[in-house]
Formats: C-alpha cells, structure tokens, sequence
C-alpha cells in the first residue's frame, strides 16, 4: 500500500487527530486515503467484471461512508484504518452476495445500502459467498489465520501492514498465509 505523494506518518497523524474529535483532519485526510481505497477495491474487483470503474467507485463509497460515519472511531495507525476498510469492503461485498442470491430466489429481505449498480455478477455472488462462509469456518479454528486472509484478499495489505495490524512477526503472518491459502482451497474444492 504506497502512497507516494504522502506520507505514512501524515495519514496516521490525521487518523489520531479524527480519533480526538478533530473533524478538519477527515477533511483533510479524505483525498489521502480516498486513492488508496480505490486501490484497494480494484485489486479485489480486478478481472471480475468488463465495467468494474464504477462497480469499485460504488465499492469505495460505501466503505468510505461505513467509515466515516463512525461516531468514536480509534485508528490506532494507518493500517489499522485499512484493515478496517478491508473488512467493510468484504461484508459490503457478502452482503451484496446474499442479497442478489435471496432476490433471485424471489426473496429480498437484506437490505442493501449500495446504490443501483451491480458490483459482482451471480457467479461471483455465489464465490464471495462460498469464500465468507469458508473464511467464517476457517476463523473458528483459527481466527487469526482468517484475519490474514480478509487483510490480503480484501484489503490488499502487505505482510509488513498485516503484522502491525495483528501485532505478530512478519513471518508469522507468512506462515498463516500460506496455511490459510492451502486450507481454503482444499474446504472451496471439497465444497464444489
């Protein structure tokens, strides 16, 4: 997750400053961060559908909301506030899922909060979803080797920004990667 054009250390400052009640550093931090979940969403939309733009502007806006909108937020650092948002990102996207799996099944009762244009086709719906209720079986037998998997795959952190998050060694989370990876794709490939 880089950030060229500022640094690491501004966006933590203005995280702690929004965390204190100080509502100028979200406006100021708005733009900073804003990118970089972009990024975030299109690494994880990429290859998954011919017009995802919008599908990961429509992605990116309602995490951003999720985010903002929290009351007393305490962003312990920058990858703190990305794993965050991974972790919107992955329940906007299987909440998404089960609603466009429900309402093809003629039923409709989630609620959706994304505007009217779709972000993952029903194939991809059923993926997401397989994938959420893997990850949930994996996080009763492991939680953390599950929160590995849902900062990488969701949010795209690196396994330096993983470590600090989870406030484990580099290679700890390495190793819960590689397990994670094997297991999940052994319980998808059993499940089919």
């Amino acid at each position: 997750m880089h950030m060229p054009s500022v640094s690491p250390h501004r966006v933590t400052q203005l995280l702690a400053q929004w965390s204190h009640g100080d509502h100028s550093a979200l406006t100021e931090l708005t733009p900073l961060v804003y990118e970089e979940l972009r990024r975030l969403a299109h690494h994880f939309m990429d290859g998954r559908s011919l017009d995802h733009t919008l599908q990961t502007t429509a992605l990116v806006n309602e995490a951003y909301l999720r985010l903002a909108d929290q009351t007393n937020p305490n962003w312990q650092s920058r990858a703190h506030f990305f794993a965050v948002a991974a972790r919107a990102m992955r329940q906007i996207l299987v909440n998404y899922a089960k609603s466009s799996r429900a309402q093809k099944r003629g039923g409709g009762a989630l609620k959706v909060e994304l505007d009217e244009a779709a972000i993952v086709s029903p194939e991809e719906s059923k993926e997401i979803v397989d994938l959420h209720e893997a990850l949930e079986r994996l996080a009763a037998l492991d939680s953390r080797k599950a929160q590995v998997v849902e900062l990488k795959y969701f949010g795209g952190l690196n396994y330096d920004e993983m470590a600090e998050v989870l406030k484990v060694s580099r290679i700890t989370v390495r190793r819960d990667w590689e397990f994670a990876k094997v297991w999940l794709y052994t319980e998808l490939h059993n499940a089919s």
